[in-house]
Parts: C-alpha cells; structure tokens; sequence
C-alpha cells in the first residue's frame, strides 16, 4: 500500500505542470536578458526562487550538495538505472522532472545547494526553527566532500565552466566579486568570500541543518569512490526504491571516471552538467581529476598545512576529514 501510494503521488505530480521544469528556467533566464544587470539579477532571483521551491515540493528526493561534491555523478548513476529499467536515452540526466514526465513511477529529483543566490530560497525551507512540514516528508541525501578538494575543483569550475548567468548572480552577493579571469587559485582558495572558510561553514551549517530531519542520508564524495554499489543502494533505499547488485554495479561502471570522461570528450551528453566546454583545456572539464586528497597537488607544503589547520580546528568532525586528505569513519561525535 505504501508502494502504491507513493505511485499515485508521483502520477499527481505529473500533472501538476504541462510545462517542463527546465524549459521554465530557460524562459526565465532568457526574458531577463535584455534588463540592465541590477534589474536582470533581481529578476532572476525573483523568477528562479520559486521554480526552485517548487521542483523540491514535487520531488521525492531532494539531493543536497555544494558544486563539486559529486552531485553530478551522483545524478548520472541515479539516471543509468532508471535508464537500464525503462529504456531511456543515456545521453538524457534525470535531474528534476525529465524522465517522470515519460513515466510517473519514477521519481522526480531535486538538486540543490541551499546556500548561493535562488537556491538559498530552498534551505530556507529546511531551517530547523522553520522547517516546511512539507520537507519533513522527503528523503534528502546531502553529499559531502573533503573541503579543501571542493576548493580546489570550485575554482576550476567557477572560472572555467560556470554559466554566466549563475557566476553573475553568485557574484552580486558577494563584497568582492571574482574575476575569473585574473583569479589565482590561491587567492581563490583561501581568501575569496566562497573558499575554503565558507565552504567548511556550507558543511557545518547543514549538518546542523539536517541533524533532526527524519529521513536524511549523509554521504561523501570518497565513500561514493571506495564503496559506490553500497552507497548507492543506499541512497535508493532512503528514496524507497530497490535495484538489484546486477543494476547497481552497472550503474556504477556507466558512472566510472574513465567513461564519463570519455563520453564527456565526445560531447555525448546535451544537457546537465557534463556539456562539453573546451575539449583542449583538461581542467574544463566536468570529470576533470576525481582524486581524493588531490588538492595537495596544487599547493606548496606551507599552503597545504595552512588549508588542512581549518579544516581541523573549524570542520565538524562528525564528517570524519583530516589533514592531506585523510578520510576517517563518519558520524564522529570528537
């Protein structure tokens, strides 16, 4: 009966809306374009905040995640085992409404960070003191990731694959806005208002956030690399869905590095984050390192000492981090 009821939700949503969610984004972005920044950015916000809260409302999974955690991957692996079950395209990411709109038995996703710009309108909704009874009846899996390899992949991304219209709005909250042309990664890192500090906040903050949510899953980026049939099963488990290992471990080989990055490469996939930016430039690219522990590549001894000291006096170590990248049990109370 709960199966069922679960069915008849999902066919309800279905109906809600004719129009797809990211067509909806598209005519949003699109109808502001020609406005003066200070009026385009307010209007977008106004505009995208409430698709935002919307797409959470309709979804039967909401996925938190700071930008290169592994949301991403996380989506694609989701995607390949509904693809396999019900024969979608593997060029298609399931990421809100694109494969319930075939088929209402699937469920819809959400994705966001709850922190930058219109996506804040969204942990507004899980603060504790306020909750939305609403989010209280949704599986949420928040993904975390080392804080210092989030950094490192951030500015990668913030300077070399982030759209202009988000880049635009996430730098009009800020101080100092970021250049992401002149930007060094260092400066990036260590003393922009979203490096590491904020990012160790981000971590904190939601783990604060969801501490008494009912039906919260935490995971991270490196227990997706080290055990990903388990985690994976475990993250449809929280949604109520059951695969078998045959369609989780093939999920996870669709979802290997090398593939992805190879598909990647071929400018296979159409939409979502894995589009094709600049096929000379390997930092570009969306699956651009996947190492645990890899930002100590990128820094001199001293820096590196420097970023792994936050981390260890300001990080919760519930999330189990430690210094060079050294990944601990999670759920560590001290």
């Amino acid at each position: 009966r709960p199966r069922d009821r679960r069915s008849d939700e999902r066919k309800k949503g279905q109906r809600l809306s004719v129009v797809p969610d990211w067509l909806k984004k598209a005519a949003i972005i699109g109808g502001t374009a020609p406005l003066p920044r200070s009026l385009r950015v307010a209007a977008r916000v106004r505009g995208l905040a409430p698709l935002e809260v919307a797409k959470a409302r309709n979804a039967q999974l909401i996925i938190i995640a700071h930008p290169k955690c592994g949301n991403t991957w996380l989506k694609v692996m989701i995607s390949r085992l509904y693809q396999v079950r019900h024969g979608f395209p593997d060029s298609l990411i399931h990421k809100t409404d694109e494969f319930t709109r075939q088929v209402p038995e699937v469920p819809r996703l959400a994705a966001s960070n709850g922190c930058y710009s219109y996506e804040a309108a969204v942990g507004k909704l899980l603060e504790p003191d306020r909750r939305d009874p609403e989010m209280n009846q949704k599986a949420i899996v928040f993904l975390a990731r080392h804080p210092c390899d989030i950094a490192v992949s951030w500015y990668h991304q913030f300077t070399k694959r982030q759209s202009k219209h988000k880049q635009e709005l996430i730098n009009a909250e800020l101080d100092h806005p970021i250049d992401r042309k002149t930007v060094r990664i260092w400066d990036f890192v260590r003393n922009s208002e979203i490096g590491l500090v904020h990012l160790i906040e981000f971590l904190n903050g939601w783990q604060r956030r969801l501490a008494d949510h009912p039906n919260t899953l935490v995971i991270r980026y490196e227990d997706l690399r080290s055990e990903p049939v388990e985690t994976l099963r475990a993250v449809m488990s929280t949604l109520g869905e059951s695969f078998s290992d045959e369609e989780l471990e093939e999920a996870v080989r669709f979802g290997s590095f090398d593939h992805l990055r190879s598909l990647e490469s071929q400018g296979h996939f159409k939409q979502g984050g894995l589009t094709l930016r600049n096929s000379e430039d390997p930092n570009s690219f969306k699956v651009r390192r996947a190492k645990v522990g890899g930002y100590v590549e990128d820094f001199s001894p001293e820096e590196v000492a420097e970023l792994d000291e936050l981390v260890t006096k300001h990080l919760s170590p519930y999330f189990g981090y430690g210094d060079r990248g050294a990944v601990g049990p999670l759920g560590r109370d001290n």
